[in-house]
């Protein structure tokens, strides 16, 4: 398969590289406009890439047609430009949907291609490798991400089993690290003997950490780019205190949002309805309720930040 751009996704899929959010409208359909909204508030940001659909798109909650509709907007905005990066997703479990998933984001114009294993049912550390492989091979030279989250799906994934598979498929270009800690994974991956850097997920929980031991970037929810891009800036200037200083004061808000993948969906849609980015806040059931009390706290860090994002004092 030949590469279709010139771009360059190892210097663009650093950094800060934000899972976009979708929006819906009150009555649970699809706001397209909102999600275009979205794609172009979140580049405006600084964000260099962005991965769609991931856990914080609740891509498990669209049909296949809305997921096709909506990575068409996306990269319809990113095609073509040679400052930003676009990284499909394929979640797909099955091998052949997998595949066919990959190819069409290829086809559509996308710079890399985020792959989360196949996790339904338990399948064997032999069945994912494999899985992997398949995909990798079908889409090269396309550059890929493997998407390590545990806690989601329950893969069992290490560093000796990645660095065998890329020994294999060059395309695999990086691993987005969601292990708690993450930080020892990602150490191991840039050990080996074709170091694999990582994306730290997860929001960003461990990111100091993480850059330390050789992280190349954070894939966190949208709804506050910024903050992550600020800390990003503050450690590649060398101010390592500025940068742990800023992720301090967003640790209260993130380790009890990070609780549950649920509600730190419906905390950042709450905030990027009073960003102005889309009208409605919903989240397609099953999902999280946010109470009084969750709704104060989103008072209270859109007052804390607001000096950073002036949206936030809507």
């Amino acid at each position: 398969m030949a590469a279709h751009n010139d771009k360059d996704p190892d210097s663009l899929v650093r950094g800060v590289s934000p899972v976009l959010e979708v929006p819906f409208h009150s009555d649970g359909s699809l706001d397209p406009d909102g999600f275009t909204t979205v794609v172009e508030r979140v580049l405006a940001a600084g964000a260099r890439s962005v991965m769609f659909p991931g856990f914080a798109s609740e891509f498990h909650k669209l049909d296949a047609g809305e997921r096709e509709l909506l990575t068409g907007l996306l990269l319809d905005r990113t095609r073509g430009r040679t400052d930003v990066a676009a990284i499909v997703s394929v979640p797909d479990h099955a091998t052949r949907h997998a595949i066919t998933q990959a190819l069409r984001a290829a086809e559509l114009g996308a710079d890399a291609v985020n792959l989360l294993p196949p996790h339904f049912l338990a399948p064997s550390a032999a069945a994912v490798s494999a899985h992997l492989r398949e995909v990798l091979a079908a889409v090269a030279p396309l550059p890929v991400v493997v998407q390590y989250a545990p806690a989601q799906t329950g893969t069992a994934l290490d560093a000796p089993a990645l660095h065998r598979i890329a020994a294999d498929h060059p395309n695999l270009r990086w691993v987005k690290v969601e292990s708690a800690p993450p930080g020892k994974l990602i150490a191991a991956l840039a050990a080996g003997p074709r170091p694999l850097p990582s994306l730290v997920g997860y929001a960003g929980l461990q990111l100091p950490d993480a850059l330390r031991r050789g992280a190349v970037g954070v894939q966190p929810g949208c709804s506050f780019t910024e903050l992550y891009t600020g800390i990003w800036e503050h450690w590649q200037r060398g101010d390592e205190a500025a940068a742990i200083a800023l992720h301090t004061r967003m640790l209260p808000y993130l380790s009890y949002w990070m609780q549950n993948v649920e509600l730190i969906i419906a905390v950042e849609k709450e905030i990027s309805v009073r960003r102005g980015w889309f009208a409605s806040a919903h989240c397609r059931a099953p999902g999280y309720g946010l109470d009084d009390e969750e709704q104060r706290t989103i008072d209270r860090f859109c007052a804390e930040f607001a000096a950073l994002v002036p949206e936030l004092a809507r």
